[in-house]
């Protein structure tokens, strides 16, 4: 059990079950729960120094989301990830980046393009510094102001869905399965077609960005399965 779980921010503000609740969800994110790992409540109570109840009501929620599976008289576990699950949500988030990166390239404002392309350079000094946690930060709000300067709140909204499993998916490919340095390329594509209001090169250039997400975290899990 990682030992981060003994590390909960507290928060005045937030009730115990939604502390432990980002605790565990951030620990599921950033793959220090692995994937298919149990959650006992009785071992992560003792180790998070709280009662079973709050333990027990986080784990419900995390199912709801989708990062956690309850199996009758067996308990919880962490999710699995399948080759289906990557490319169902990596499809949907394709067609959602190509609709919102055209819509940006036409609607973003001045301030917001050069907001973007800070950011993406934030993203380049972290590769540099092979920082993982700053490169999940930054690649999630380079992809938020996209949507942002969308102008489409139905569109953000459909995407905010996804967004927890998307957000595993993210962790995984920056972690293990793609070189950063390609991501940086593909992202200076990405803000050059939105600066130049090109809305079919934008769209183009998102889709293909998550297309090569796709294409080498599945082929990373089908090399691994054959090991």
């Amino acid at each position: 059990m990682a030992g981060k779980l003994l590390k909960m921010k507290f928060n005045d503000y937030k009730p115990l079950r939604e502390v432990i609740f980002n605790t565990l969800k951030e620990a599921i994110i950033m793959g220090e729960l692995k994937p298919g790992e149990r959650l006992m409540e009785v071992q992560l109570a003792e180790k998070m120094g709280v009662s079973r109840t709050p333990v027990r009501e986080a784990i419900r929620k995390l199912e709801l989301e989708g990062l956690a599976h309850i199996i009758p008289r067996k308990g919880a576990q962490v999710a699995d990830l399948s080759v289906k699950d990557i490319m169902d949500v990596l499809e949907v988030r394709a067609a959602l980046d190509a609709l919102a990166t055209s819509l940006s390239a036409v609607r973003i404002t001045d301030e917001e393009l050069q907001m973007l392309k800070h950011v993406h350079s934030q993203f380049a000094s972290y590769v540099e510094k092979d920082n993982l946690s700053g490169l999940v930060k930054k690649d999630v709000e380079f992809h938020e102001i996209i949507y942002k300067s969308s102008r489409n709140d139905r569109l953000i909204q459909i995407a905010s869905n996804l967004r927890e499993q998307v957000y595993r998916f993210r962790v995984i490919y920056l972690k293990d399965y793609i070189s950063p340095k390609e991501i940086v390329k593909e992202h200076l594509d990405i803000y050059e077609a939105i600066a130049a209001r090109d809305t079919q090169r934008a769209s183009e250039t998102a889709q293909r960005h998550i297309r090569n997400q796709e294409i080498a975290i599945v082929s990373s899990f089908k090399k691994h399965d054959k090991e």
